[in-house]
């Protein structure tokens, strides 16, 4: 079974952009294991909230302006 896992900043992606990933992630896949994988592809995405991620001891937290708006 395929699946694929995508962390991102809480509300960083409106749901039609979570739900296009997901389409695009599931062909992406099919495309490499043919059409037999759709049904079984598990496609993921977690929102991490703000604080919960950081790189390079920088602790990072989502500005205003690239949350997305519904």
């Amino acid at each position: 079974m395929p699946f694929a896992n995508f962390k991102v900043p809480e509300a960083a992606l409106t749901r039609a952009q979570k739900e296009e990933i997901v389409h695009r992630t599931t062909a992406m896949l099919v495309d490499y294991f043919s059409e037999a994988a759709r049904p079984h592809t598990m496609v993921l995405i977690e929102e991490i909230k703000d604080g919960g991620y950081a790189r390079a001891d920088t602790v990072f937290v989502i500005p205003e302006e690239y949350r997305a708006k519904e």
